[in-house]
């Protein structure tokens, strides 16, 4: 597969390039040895395209999974307690998951909430997501998981790897894709979400 485009937020790419190098280039040649054609498997049952052969979204994530892992890129898991006091929030989300429930017990929170997110791969404080799923999800990883993810310190930058339109239309309809992905980005305006990413176009 090849990089066929990409969008650079809050300067994502840049610090790749000044401080990972040799990383980026590590996720760049991983791409490039999946040949997303094996994965042309799915047998479509809808009724503008039935029959017709499409990319697999399932398998393809698996081929990812492995050669990603196969690199040291493994899932990680961000816990943390939840507040809906915006006075509490900045306070709290600095402090080590084993001492955010006593702190909001100190500040009046008899049962303090615990949750959790966990992302695709993360290696050296660099998070990718890889994402061939609905719409929504793509959302979730842009402006909740990877937000999360740098807020609470685990990680630098997020990467948001996306099929570009071309490939999605070889694919199951409401699969996201790339540029409308980073259409919806870009409407936010060019801080928002306040966190460093790099956003990829993938294609075969």
């Amino acid at each position: 597969m090849k990089i066929a485009q990409k969008y650079s937020h809050l300067n994502g790419e840049e610090y790749l390039i000044v401080h990972h190098k040799k990383l980026y280039h590590e996720i760049i040649n991983t791409i490039k040895s999946i040949s997303a054609d094996k994965f042309m498997t799915k047998q479509s049952k809808e009724k503008t395209m039935k029959g017709k052969m499409l990319y697999s979204p399932v398998d393809i994530n698996k081929e990812f999974n492995k050669k990603f892992n196969a690199k040291n890129w493994h899932e990680s898991r961000y816990q943390y307690y939840i507040t809906t006091d915006p006075k509490l929030m900045n306070k709290l989300i600095v402090l080590p998951y084993t001492k955010q429930k006593d702190f909001l017990i100190k500040h009046g929170n008899k049962e303090p909430i615990s949750s959790y997110k966990q992302t695709d791969f993360v290696k050296d404080r660099i998070a990718i997501e890889v994402q061939f799923g609905k719409y929504a999800f793509v959302a979730f990883d842009l402006f909740v998981k990877h937000l999360l993810f740098y807020s609470g310190g685990v990680i630098n930058l997020g990467i948001e790897i996306l099929p570009t339109k071309k490939m999605q239309l070889q694919m199951s309809s409401g699969v996201a894709y790339y540029e409308g992905e980073v259409y919806n980005v870009l409407r936010h305006g060019r801080n928002n979400p306040p966190v460093p990413l790099l956003i990829l176009g993938i294609e075969q």
